[in-house]
């Protein structure tokens, strides 16, 4: 089977599913609701709440009375929305519908609690687009995800950087924004130059259709870090249950650490929790590359959320009367978690 098709039944699951309820229990925490409805991606981005409750680490630290929900999504901007619309509590998602989000919500509505990830996404080009560097992008038809996501962010701020105008603006690179399963089959028939993708859809371009990785966009950050997965909280979750935030913080900092530590093993929980998800799994070198490409972190680097404000901003992205991200973080009781735990 082409790998496309699986990408296509991992959006079909995407839309039609949520993954599950984890029964769980507590008697010590108190909380005005009785489940926790987290959304992540189904991507290696996104392997914190994926390990996590597979390995069951938020299971157990929340306990047996919390029911935990997790739903499915292939999209910043619909995990924002559902959001605001009470639909989740919890969200594994970029920090561009996380800016969004904030500030369309005036600041009330959302706070990034921790980051997830850092880095895992490249600039891939076609074999036979002639595409070496940013020299040669004129005329060429370059894909990425959703407009106003992470990595269109990225490619349109790039594009502006080597002063380059997309098509829309009366310049000559046509951007196309479609979901990631979309870009690898245009890739594969040869309908675009290049894409702008996280993993596992890089790698996948690369060794399943020869696409050539220009450089990974770690490359264009201070210190090759940047944040490109965060845990957001809704406001009023994150005030009304206080102490249930915390037990899902130490198992996502618990979680990160185990991942880090058990590079192989998280590696195979991954790829048995895409069979589960879809009957399916990938190459076992794709899962391993694509790892090796980023970095699990609690750290939201924060520098780095603010750079992407202000390209989301010159962008025209955040609307004309400026913007103000004060508030958007609420790093307190991570903070809190990293003492206890490097006082051992």
């Amino acid at each position: 089977m082409k790998f496309w098709r699986l990408g296509a039944i991992i959006t079909t699951l995407v839309i039609a599913i949520a993954l599950g309820i984890f029964a769980i229990n507590s008697n010590q925490i108190s909380s005005s609701e009785d489940t926790v409805r987290v959304a992540f991606f189904p991507n290696i981005g996104h392997s914190t709440a994926i390990v996590g409750l597979e390995k069951e680490i938020f299971t157990k630290k929340l306990g047996d009375e919390i029911k935990i929900e997790a739903k499915i999504f292939d999209s910043g901007p619909q995990v924002i929305e559902s959001l605001f619309a009470n639909s989740i509590d919890i969200a594994y998602v970029g920090p561009g519908p996380t800016i969004n989000g904030f500030l369309k919500s005036h600041g009330q509505d959302l706070k990034i609690i921790a980051g997830a990830a850092s880095g895992g996404a490249s600039f891939v080009a076609h074999p036979d687009s002639g595409l070496d560097d940013a020299n040669d992008l004129s005329g060429k038809k370059i894909a990425a995800p959703q407009i106003s996501n992470t990595q269109d962010i990225s490619l349109r701020h790039y594009l502006d950087q080597n002063n380059l105008t997309v098509a829309e603006k009366g310049g000559t690179v046509y951007v196309v924004n479609i979901a990631n399963p979309d870009i690898y089959t245009l890739f594969a028939k040869g309908d675009i130059d290049a894409a702008w993708v996280p993993e596992p859809w890089a790698t996948m371009l690369v060794q399943e259709l020869n696409g050539k990785r220009v450089f990974f966009e770690e490359e264009l950050w201070p210190d090759e870090k940047f944040a490109s997965v965060l845990l957001v909280a809704r406001s009023d979750f994150l005030l009304q249950n206080p102490v249930l935030v915390d037990r899902w913080l130490e198992a996502h900092v618990e979680t990160t650490e185990w991942i880090n530590a058990n590079p192989d093993e998280t590696e195979i929980v991954f790829n048995d929790y895409l069979k589960k998800l879809t009957g399916k799994t990938l190459p076992p070198e794709i899962i391993h590359e694509s790892f090796s490409n980023l970095h699990i972190t609690y750290d939201p680097i924060e520098s780095s959320v603010l750079t992407f404000a202000q390209r989301a901003d010159s962008l025209g992205y955040l609307g004309r009367q400026g913007y103000d991200l004060e508030g958007i973080f609420e790093l307190q009781q991570l903070n809190s978690i990293q003492e206890m735990t490097q006082n051992g």
